[in-house]
Protein backbone atom coordinates (compact mmCIF):
# COMPACT_ATOMS: atom_id res chain seq x y z
CA UNK A 1 0.00 0.00 0.00
CA UNK A 2 1.65 3.30 -1.01
CA UNK A 3 2.40 5.71 1.78
CA UNK A 4 2.01 8.72 -0.41
CA UNK A 5 -1.01 8.45 -2.68
CA UNK A 6 -1.71 10.78 -5.59
CA UNK A 7 -4.93 12.04 -4.00
CA UNK A 8 -3.05 12.91 -0.80
CA UNK A 9 -0.44 14.78 -2.81
CA UNK A 10 -3.06 16.79 -4.67
CA UNK A 11 -4.78 17.79 -1.44
CA UNK A 12 -1.56 18.85 0.23
CA UNK A 13 0.68 20.01 -2.61
CA UNK A 14 0.09 23.71 -1.93
CA UNK A 15 0.81 23.04 1.74
CA UNK A 16 4.05 21.32 0.84
CA UNK A 17 5.38 24.28 -1.07
CA UNK A 18 3.88 27.42 0.37
CA UNK A 19 3.97 27.12 4.16
CA UNK A 20 6.09 29.70 6.01
CA UNK A 21 9.68 28.72 6.60
CA UNK A 22 9.02 28.38 10.34
CA UNK A 23 6.64 25.46 9.71
CA UNK A 24 7.86 22.09 11.00
CA UNK A 25 7.23 19.19 8.66
CA UNK A 26 6.91 15.83 10.37
CA UNK A 27 5.99 13.45 7.56
CA UNK A 28 7.09 9.82 7.89
CA UNK A 29 10.10 8.72 5.92
CA UNK A 30 8.39 7.40 2.75
CA UNK A 31 11.22 5.28 1.42
CA UNK A 32 10.45 2.54 3.97
CA UNK A 33 7.27 0.58 4.69
CA UNK A 34 5.37 2.08 7.63
CA UNK A 35 6.06 -0.95 9.81
CA UNK A 36 9.81 -0.31 9.58
CA UNK A 37 9.85 3.37 10.51
CA UNK A 38 12.06 4.34 13.41
CA UNK A 39 11.09 6.38 16.40
CA UNK A 40 14.32 8.38 16.26
CA UNK A 41 13.94 12.17 15.91
CA UNK A 42 14.07 13.75 12.46
CA UNK A 43 17.48 15.17 11.66
CA UNK A 44 17.50 18.84 10.77
CA UNK A 45 19.54 19.68 7.71
CA UNK A 46 20.46 22.84 5.90
CA UNK A 47 20.07 23.13 2.14
CA UNK A 48 23.40 23.81 0.51
CA UNK A 49 21.72 26.01 -2.07
CA UNK A 50 20.56 28.49 0.57
CA UNK A 51 24.07 29.35 1.71
CA UNK A 52 25.44 32.45 0.08
CA UNK A 53 28.80 31.64 -1.56
CA UNK A 54 31.82 33.63 -0.49
CA UNK A 55 32.77 36.38 -2.84
CA UNK A 56 36.03 35.89 -4.67
CA UNK A 57 38.57 38.56 -4.07
CA UNK A 58 39.40 40.77 -7.04
CA UNK A 59 42.97 39.40 -7.06
CA UNK A 60 41.74 35.79 -7.26
CA UNK A 61 39.26 36.68 -9.98
CA UNK A 62 41.98 38.39 -11.99
CA UNK A 63 44.34 35.41 -11.65
CA UNK A 64 41.53 33.05 -12.66
CA UNK A 65 40.70 35.07 -15.79
CA UNK A 66 44.41 35.21 -16.74
CA UNK A 67 44.67 31.42 -16.39
CA UNK A 68 41.56 30.92 -18.53
CA UNK A 69 42.92 33.23 -21.21
CA UNK A 70 46.23 31.34 -21.35
CA UNK A 71 44.37 28.03 -21.68
CA UNK A 72 42.29 29.47 -24.54
CA UNK A 73 45.52 30.50 -26.30
CA UNK A 74 47.00 27.01 -25.84
CA UNK A 75 43.80 25.34 -27.10
CA UNK A 76 43.80 27.55 -30.21
CA UNK A 77 47.49 27.03 -30.87
CA UNK A 78 47.94 23.28 -31.05
CA UNK A 79 46.95 21.29 -34.14
CA UNK A 80 48.12 18.34 -36.23
CA UNK A 81 51.00 20.48 -37.49
CA UNK A 82 51.91 21.79 -34.03
CA UNK A 83 51.53 19.09 -31.34
CA UNK A 84 50.19 19.96 -27.92
CA UNK A 85 53.49 19.26 -26.15
CA UNK A 86 55.32 21.70 -28.40
CA UNK A 87 52.73 24.36 -27.54
CA UNK A 88 53.07 23.62 -23.82
CA UNK A 89 56.84 23.93 -24.02
CA UNK A 90 56.40 27.42 -25.45
CA UNK A 91 54.68 28.45 -22.23
CA UNK A 92 56.69 26.22 -19.87
CA UNK A 93 57.69 29.16 -17.65
CA UNK A 94 54.13 30.17 -16.81
CA UNK A 95 52.00 27.00 -17.09
CA UNK A 96 51.24 25.55 -13.66
CA UNK A 97 48.79 23.09 -12.08
CA UNK A 98 45.75 25.37 -12.35
CA UNK A 99 46.32 25.74 -16.09
CA UNK A 100 46.57 21.97 -16.48
CA UNK A 101 43.29 21.52 -14.60
CA UNK A 102 41.59 23.87 -17.03
CA UNK A 103 43.22 22.07 -19.95
CA UNK A 104 41.86 18.74 -18.70
CA UNK A 105 38.37 20.26 -18.67
CA UNK A 106 38.61 21.74 -22.16
CA UNK A 107 40.23 18.67 -23.72
CA UNK A 108 37.64 16.45 -22.02
CA UNK A 109 34.81 18.47 -23.57
CA UNK A 110 36.32 17.85 -27.01
CA UNK A 111 36.75 14.07 -26.55
CA UNK A 112 40.54 14.52 -26.52
CA UNK A 113 41.31 12.19 -23.62
CA UNK A 114 44.63 11.09 -25.12
CA UNK A 115 45.81 14.70 -25.07
CA UNK A 116 44.81 14.84 -21.39
CA UNK A 117 47.28 12.05 -20.72
CA UNK A 118 49.94 13.93 -22.71
CA UNK A 119 49.42 16.99 -20.51
CA UNK A 120 49.60 14.79 -17.41
CA UNK A 121 52.89 13.22 -18.51
CA UNK A 122 54.23 16.67 -19.34
CA UNK A 123 53.23 17.88 -15.85
CA UNK A 124 55.11 15.02 -14.19
CA UNK A 125 58.36 16.17 -15.80
CA UNK A 126 58.12 19.71 -14.45
CA UNK A 127 60.00 20.83 -11.34
CA UNK A 128 56.88 22.28 -9.75
CA UNK A 129 54.86 19.07 -10.06
CA UNK A 130 53.72 17.42 -6.84
CA UNK A 131 51.55 14.30 -7.00
CA UNK A 132 48.12 15.33 -5.77
CA UNK A 133 44.77 13.59 -5.30
CA UNK A 134 42.99 16.47 -7.00
CA UNK A 135 44.91 15.94 -10.24
CA UNK A 136 44.11 12.22 -10.28
CA UNK A 137 40.43 12.84 -9.40
CA UNK A 138 40.12 15.24 -12.31
CA UNK A 139 41.77 12.86 -14.77
CA UNK A 140 39.74 9.87 -13.58
CA UNK A 141 36.59 11.96 -14.01
CA UNK A 142 37.56 12.95 -17.58
CA UNK A 143 38.37 9.34 -18.50
CA UNK A 144 35.04 8.18 -17.10
CA UNK A 145 33.07 10.69 -19.16
CA UNK A 146 34.91 9.47 -22.26
CA UNK A 147 34.01 5.85 -21.48
CA UNK A 148 37.63 5.00 -20.74
CA UNK A 149 36.96 2.98 -17.58
CA UNK A 150 40.17 0.94 -17.82
CA UNK A 151 42.22 4.10 -18.12
CA UNK A 152 40.44 5.51 -15.05
CA UNK A 153 41.35 2.36 -13.10
CA UNK A 154 44.94 2.59 -14.30
CA UNK A 155 45.14 6.19 -13.08
CA UNK A 156 43.80 5.08 -9.69
CA UNK A 157 46.56 2.46 -9.51
CA UNK A 158 49.14 5.00 -10.71
CA UNK A 159 48.02 7.40 -7.97
CA UNK A 160 48.67 4.83 -5.25
CA UNK A 161 52.05 3.98 -6.77
CA UNK A 162 53.01 7.67 -6.67
CA UNK A 163 52.55 7.75 -2.89
CA UNK A 164 49.13 9.44 -2.75
CA UNK A 165 46.61 8.00 -0.32
CA UNK A 166 43.08 7.75 -1.73
CA UNK A 167 40.41 10.03 -0.29
CA UNK A 168 36.62 10.24 -0.87
CA UNK A 169 37.01 12.54 -3.90
CA UNK A 170 39.15 9.98 -5.73
CA UNK A 171 36.75 7.13 -4.96
CA UNK A 172 33.80 9.31 -6.01
CA UNK A 173 35.51 9.99 -9.34
CA UNK A 174 36.21 6.28 -9.81
CA UNK A 175 32.62 5.30 -8.98
CA UNK A 176 31.32 7.89 -11.46
CA UNK A 177 33.74 6.63 -14.11
CA UNK A 178 32.32 3.11 -13.79
CA UNK A 179 28.76 4.43 -13.97
CA UNK A 180 29.50 5.93 -17.38
CA UNK A 181 30.19 2.47 -18.85
CA UNK A 182 27.62 0.75 -21.07
CA UNK A 183 27.18 -2.34 -18.90
CA UNK A 184 25.06 -0.67 -16.21
CA UNK A 185 24.48 -3.79 -14.14
CA UNK A 186 28.20 -4.45 -13.84
CA UNK A 187 28.88 -0.76 -13.24
CA UNK A 188 26.39 -0.56 -10.36
CA UNK A 189 27.87 -3.68 -8.81
CA UNK A 190 31.37 -2.19 -9.03
CA UNK A 191 30.11 1.08 -7.56
CA UNK A 192 28.65 -0.71 -4.54
CA UNK A 193 31.93 -2.59 -4.13
CA UNK A 194 33.88 0.67 -3.93
CA UNK A 195 31.23 2.08 -1.59
CA UNK A 196 31.70 -0.83 0.84
CA UNK A 197 35.48 -0.52 0.54
CA UNK A 198 35.28 3.19 1.44
CA UNK A 199 33.40 2.33 4.63
CA UNK A 200 36.34 0.19 5.76
CA UNK A 201 38.97 2.93 5.28
CA UNK A 202 39.01 5.58 7.99
CA UNK A 203 40.06 8.50 5.80
CA UNK A 204 37.80 7.43 2.91
CA UNK A 205 34.41 7.25 4.59
CA UNK A 206 31.59 7.97 2.08
CA UNK A 207 30.55 11.62 2.07
CA UNK A 208 27.31 13.17 0.84
CA UNK A 209 28.69 13.33 -2.72
CA UNK A 210 29.20 9.54 -2.64
CA UNK A 211 25.61 8.97 -1.52
CA UNK A 212 24.25 11.43 -4.08
CA UNK A 213 26.08 9.68 -6.93
CA UNK A 214 24.86 6.22 -5.91
CA UNK A 215 21.30 7.25 -5.09
CA UNK A 216 20.84 8.93 -8.45
CA UNK A 217 22.41 6.00 -10.32
CA UNK A 218 20.13 3.41 -8.69
CA UNK A 219 17.08 5.64 -9.17
CA UNK A 220 17.96 5.89 -12.87
CA UNK A 221 18.21 2.09 -12.94
CA UNK A 222 14.71 1.87 -11.37
CA UNK A 223 16.15 -0.07 -8.43
CA UNK A 224 13.85 1.29 -5.72
CA UNK A 225 14.94 -1.34 -3.19
CA UNK A 226 18.60 -0.29 -3.39
CA UNK A 227 17.63 3.39 -3.22
CA UNK A 228 15.72 2.67 0.02
CA UNK A 229 18.71 0.75 1.43
CA UNK A 230 21.03 3.66 0.63
CA UNK A 231 18.62 6.17 2.21
CA UNK A 232 18.48 4.01 5.35
CA UNK A 233 22.29 3.80 5.39
CA UNK A 234 22.50 7.57 4.97
CA UNK A 235 20.02 8.13 7.80
CA UNK A 236 22.13 5.99 10.16
CA UNK A 237 25.39 7.70 9.19
CA UNK A 238 26.85 10.99 10.40
CA UNK A 239 26.27 12.43 6.93
CA UNK A 240 23.16 14.56 6.30
CA UNK A 241 21.29 14.69 2.97
CA UNK A 242 21.23 17.98 1.09
CA UNK A 243 19.04 19.46 -1.63
CA UNK A 244 21.14 17.73 -4.30
CA UNK A 245 20.37 14.35 -2.72
CA UNK A 246 16.64 14.77 -3.11
CA UNK A 247 16.72 16.58 -6.45
CA UNK A 248 18.95 13.90 -7.99
CA UNK A 249 16.69 11.02 -6.97
CA UNK A 250 13.43 12.83 -7.81
CA UNK A 251 14.77 13.85 -11.21
CA UNK A 252 15.80 10.28 -12.00
CA UNK A 253 12.44 8.88 -10.89
CA UNK A 254 10.59 11.63 -12.76
CA UNK A 255 12.43 10.96 -16.02
CA UNK A 256 11.54 7.28 -15.65
CA UNK A 257 7.87 8.16 -15.16
CA UNK A 258 7.96 6.82 -11.57
CA UNK A 259 5.69 9.51 -10.15
CA UNK A 260 4.67 7.74 -6.94
CA UNK A 261 8.31 7.12 -6.02
CA UNK A 262 9.19 10.71 -6.88
CA UNK A 263 6.42 12.00 -4.60
CA UNK A 264 7.61 9.72 -1.82
CA UNK A 265 11.07 11.28 -1.93
CA UNK A 266 9.46 14.74 -2.02
CA UNK A 267 7.62 13.87 1.22
CA UNK A 268 10.90 12.81 2.79
CA UNK A 269 12.55 16.03 1.71
CA UNK A 270 9.84 18.07 3.43
CA UNK A 271 9.96 15.98 6.59
CA UNK A 272 13.68 16.77 6.83
CA UNK A 273 13.10 20.53 6.71
CA UNK A 274 14.78 20.86 3.29
CA UNK A 275 13.04 23.59 1.30
CA UNK A 276 12.67 23.10 -2.47
CA UNK A 277 14.80 25.21 -4.78
CA UNK A 278 14.09 26.15 -8.39
CA UNK A 279 15.61 22.86 -9.58
CA UNK A 280 13.06 20.99 -7.46
CA UNK A 281 10.15 22.98 -8.89
CA UNK A 282 11.39 22.56 -12.47
CA UNK A 283 11.91 18.82 -12.26
CA UNK A 284 8.45 18.34 -10.71
CA UNK A 285 6.83 20.51 -13.39
CA UNK A 286 8.65 18.62 -16.14
CA UNK A 287 7.90 15.18 -14.68
CA UNK A 288 4.18 15.86 -14.24
CA UNK A 289 4.03 17.51 -17.66
CA UNK A 290 5.57 14.53 -19.43
CA UNK A 291 3.05 12.24 -17.77
CA UNK A 292 0.30 14.73 -18.73
CA UNK A 293 -0.71 15.10 -15.08
CA UNK A 294 -1.46 18.75 -15.69
CA UNK A 295 -3.47 19.42 -12.51
CA UNK A 296 -0.40 18.56 -10.43
CA UNK A 297 1.90 20.43 -12.79
CA UNK A 298 -0.24 23.57 -12.49
CA UNK A 299 -0.39 23.27 -8.68
CA UNK A 300 3.40 23.08 -8.50
CA UNK A 301 3.67 26.11 -10.77
CA UNK A 302 1.27 28.09 -8.55
CA UNK A 303 3.30 27.06 -5.51
CA UNK A 304 6.45 28.26 -7.27
CA UNK A 305 4.88 31.66 -7.91
CA UNK A 306 4.01 31.96 -4.20
CA UNK A 307 7.47 30.88 -3.03
CA UNK A 308 10.69 32.84 -2.68
CA UNK A 309 12.00 31.19 -5.85
CA UNK A 310 11.38 32.61 -9.30
CA UNK A 311 10.55 30.66 -12.46
CA UNK A 312 13.30 30.28 -15.04
CA UNK A 313 13.07 29.89 -18.81
CA UNK A 314 13.23 26.06 -18.51
CA UNK A 315 10.10 26.26 -16.31
CA UNK A 316 8.07 27.86 -19.11
CA UNK A 317 9.73 25.89 -21.93
CA UNK A 318 8.83 22.59 -20.28
CA UNK A 319 5.18 23.59 -19.79
CA UNK A 320 4.85 24.84 -23.38
CA UNK A 321 6.25 21.67 -24.95
CA UNK A 322 4.28 19.31 -22.69
CA UNK A 323 1.00 21.14 -23.29
CA UNK A 324 1.85 20.95 -26.99
CA UNK A 325 2.31 17.18 -26.89
CA UNK A 326 -1.17 16.94 -25.37
CA UNK A 327 -2.48 19.29 -28.12
CA UNK A 328 -3.51 21.89 -25.53
CA UNK A 329 -2.50 24.85 -27.65
CA UNK A 330 -4.43 27.55 -25.77
CA UNK A 331 -2.86 26.57 -22.45
CA UNK A 332 0.62 26.58 -24.02
CA UNK A 333 -0.01 30.05 -25.45
CA UNK A 334 -1.18 31.28 -22.03
CA UNK A 335 2.08 30.05 -20.52
CA UNK A 336 4.06 31.96 -23.15
CA UNK A 337 2.01 35.11 -22.46
CA UNK A 338 2.56 34.69 -18.72
CA UNK A 339 6.29 34.39 -19.37
CA UNK A 340 6.48 37.58 -21.42
CA UNK A 341 4.18 39.47 -19.00
CA UNK A 342 6.63 38.60 -16.22
CA UNK A 343 9.44 40.20 -18.21
CA UNK A 344 11.24 37.07 -19.46
CA UNK A 345 12.90 37.28 -22.88
CA UNK A 346 12.35 34.07 -24.91
CA UNK A 347 15.51 32.12 -25.75
CA UNK A 348 16.07 30.01 -28.83
CA UNK A 349 14.93 27.01 -26.78
CA UNK A 350 11.65 28.81 -26.08
CA UNK A 351 11.20 29.34 -29.80
CA UNK A 352 11.97 25.67 -30.44
CA UNK A 353 9.37 24.71 -27.81
CA UNK A 354 6.77 26.93 -29.51
CA UNK A 355 7.63 25.53 -32.95
CA UNK A 356 7.26 21.95 -31.72
CA UNK A 357 4.09 22.81 -29.78
CA UNK A 358 2.41 24.18 -32.92
CA UNK A 359 3.68 21.17 -34.84
CA UNK A 360 2.03 18.77 -32.37
CA UNK A 361 -1.18 20.81 -32.71
CA UNK A 362 -1.12 20.63 -36.56
CA UNK A 363 -0.62 24.40 -36.84
CA UNK A 364 2.25 24.26 -39.33
CA UNK A 365 1.85 27.83 -40.57
CA UNK A 366 2.11 29.21 -37.02
CA UNK A 367 5.21 27.10 -36.41
CA UNK A 368 6.74 28.50 -39.59
CA UNK A 369 5.85 32.05 -38.53
CA UNK A 370 7.75 31.53 -35.25
CA UNK A 371 10.72 30.10 -37.15
CA UNK A 372 10.77 32.97 -39.67
CA UNK A 373 10.51 35.50 -36.87
CA UNK A 374 13.67 34.09 -35.29
CA UNK A 375 15.53 34.02 -38.62
CA UNK A 376 14.53 37.63 -39.37
CA UNK A 377 15.58 38.78 -35.88
CA UNK A 378 19.22 38.55 -36.96
CA UNK A 379 20.10 36.34 -33.98
CA UNK A 380 22.22 33.24 -34.47
CA UNK A 381 20.14 30.41 -35.91
CA UNK A 382 20.98 27.20 -34.06
CA UNK A 383 20.88 23.95 -35.98
CA UNK A 384 18.53 22.59 -33.27
CA UNK A 385 15.98 25.33 -34.14
CA UNK A 386 16.36 24.46 -37.84
CA UNK A 387 15.85 20.77 -37.00
CA UNK A 388 12.73 21.60 -34.94
CA UNK A 389 11.08 23.21 -37.96
CA UNK A 390 12.10 20.30 -40.18
CA UNK A 391 10.69 17.89 -37.61
CA UNK A 392 7.34 19.72 -37.66
CA UNK A 393 7.13 19.25 -41.43
CA UNK A 394 8.16 15.60 -41.19
CA UNK A 395 5.78 14.66 -38.35
CA UNK A 396 2.90 16.23 -40.29
CA UNK A 397 3.66 14.31 -43.48
CA UNK A 398 5.12 17.23 -45.48
CA UNK A 399 8.44 15.90 -46.84
CA UNK A 400 8.46 18.29 -49.81
CA UNK A 401 8.22 21.34 -47.51
CA UNK A 402 10.95 19.82 -45.34
CA UNK A 403 13.16 19.37 -48.39
CA UNK A 404 12.54 22.96 -49.49
CA UNK A 405 13.63 24.25 -46.08
CA UNK A 406 16.64 21.92 -46.08
CA UNK A 407 17.75 23.26 -49.45
CA UNK A 408 17.65 26.81 -48.02
CA UNK A 409 20.06 25.98 -45.17
CA UNK A 410 23.00 27.85 -46.69
CA UNK A 411 20.98 30.97 -47.43
CA UNK A 412 19.74 31.27 -43.83
CA UNK A 413 23.19 30.56 -42.38
CA UNK A 414 22.88 27.15 -40.77
CA UNK A 415 24.98 24.01 -41.26
CA UNK A 416 22.94 20.77 -41.00
CA UNK A 417 24.24 18.18 -38.55
CA UNK A 418 23.84 14.41 -38.32
CA UNK A 419 20.46 14.83 -36.57
CA UNK A 420 19.21 16.82 -39.57
CA UNK A 421 20.06 14.00 -41.95
CA UNK A 422 18.60 11.33 -39.66
CA UNK A 423 15.17 12.91 -39.37
CA UNK A 424 15.03 13.70 -43.12
CA UNK A 425 16.16 10.20 -44.07
CA UNK A 426 13.48 8.66 -41.87
CA UNK A 427 10.80 11.00 -43.28
CA UNK A 428 11.78 10.42 -46.92
CA UNK A 429 11.99 6.67 -46.34
CA UNK A 430 8.59 6.57 -44.70
CA UNK A 431 7.10 8.51 -47.63
CA UNK A 432 8.98 6.28 -50.11
CA UNK A 433 10.43 9.36 -51.87
CA UNK A 434 13.39 7.76 -53.62
CA UNK A 435 14.58 10.82 -55.49
CA UNK A 436 14.76 12.91 -52.34
CA UNK A 437 16.61 10.05 -50.64
CA UNK A 438 19.24 9.98 -53.40
CA UNK A 439 19.71 13.72 -53.17
CA UNK A 440 19.99 13.52 -49.38
CA UNK A 441 22.64 10.80 -49.57
CA UNK A 442 24.57 12.97 -52.00
CA UNK A 443 24.36 15.90 -49.55
CA UNK A 444 25.58 13.63 -46.75
CA UNK A 445 28.52 12.51 -48.83
CA UNK A 446 29.46 16.12 -49.56
CA UNK A 447 29.14 17.06 -45.90
CA UNK A 448 31.28 14.15 -44.73
CA UNK A 449 28.46 12.37 -42.89
CA UNK A 450 29.04 8.62 -42.99
CA UNK A 451 25.94 6.60 -42.03
CA UNK A 452 26.50 3.55 -39.86
CA UNK A 453 24.20 0.56 -39.46
CA UNK A 454 22.14 2.25 -36.73
CA UNK A 455 21.33 5.08 -39.08
CA UNK A 456 19.75 2.65 -41.54
CA UNK A 457 18.10 0.54 -38.85
CA UNK A 458 16.29 3.63 -37.54
CA UNK A 459 15.08 4.37 -41.05
CA UNK A 460 13.96 0.75 -41.38
CA UNK A 461 12.02 1.19 -38.14
CA UNK A 462 10.24 4.16 -39.72
CA UNK A 463 9.18 1.97 -42.65
CA UNK A 464 7.92 -0.83 -40.41
CA UNK A 465 5.86 1.61 -38.34
CA UNK A 466 4.33 3.24 -41.43
CA UNK A 467 1.32 1.98 -43.44
CA UNK A 468 2.15 -0.81 -45.92
CA UNK A 469 3.74 0.45 -49.10
CA UNK A 470 3.82 -1.19 -52.50
CA UNK A 471 5.51 -4.61 -52.62
CA UNK A 472 9.27 -4.39 -52.67
CA UNK A 473 9.41 -0.66 -51.97
CA UNK A 474 11.50 -1.06 -48.81
CA UNK A 475 14.07 -3.26 -50.49
CA UNK A 476 14.45 -0.71 -53.28
CA UNK A 477 14.95 2.19 -50.89
CA UNK A 478 18.46 3.61 -51.29
CA UNK A 479 20.78 2.67 -48.45
CA UNK A 480 18.49 0.07 -46.91
CA UNK A 481 19.69 -2.96 -48.82
CA UNK A 482 22.93 -3.18 -46.88
CA UNK A 483 22.54 -1.80 -43.36
CA UNK A 484 26.19 -2.07 -42.41
CA UNK A 485 28.74 0.35 -41.07
CA UNK A 486 30.56 2.00 -43.97
CA UNK A 487 32.70 4.32 -41.90
CA UNK A 488 35.88 2.53 -43.05
CA UNK A 489 35.54 3.91 -46.55
CA UNK A 490 36.91 7.33 -45.69
CA UNK A 491 39.43 8.66 -43.23
CA UNK A 492 38.01 9.59 -39.78
CA UNK A 493 39.71 12.95 -40.11
CA UNK A 494 37.59 13.77 -43.12
CA UNK A 495 34.32 12.21 -42.06
CA UNK A 496 31.82 12.48 -39.22
CA UNK A 497 29.79 9.50 -38.02
CA UNK A 498 26.09 9.93 -37.38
Amino acid sequence: MPLYSSSHFLQSSTFLFTQPSSQNYNFAKPWLPSSHLWARPVTRISCVSTIRPKRKSSANTERSSEAEELVRIIMRSFSDKEPLLKTLNKYVRIVRTQHCFLLFEELGKGDKWLQCLEVFRWMQKQRWYIADNGIYSKLISVMGKQGQTRMAMWLFSEMRSSGCRPDPSVYNALITAHLHSKDKRKALSKALGYFDKMKGIERCKPNIVTYNILLRAFAQARNVEQVNILFKDLDESIVSPDIYTYNGVMDAYGKNGMIREMESVLSSMKSNQCKPDIITFNLLIDSYGKRQEFDKMEQVFKSLLHSKERPTLPTFNSMIINYGKARLMEKAERVFKKMTDMGYAPSFITYESLIMMYGFCDCISRARDIFDRWVESGKELKVSTFNAMLDVYCMNGLPMEANELFESANSIGVIPDSSTYKLLYKAYTKANMKELLRKLLKHMDGAGIVPNKWFFLEALGAILSSPPASPGSASKTPGLKKPKDTSHKKSPKDRTKT
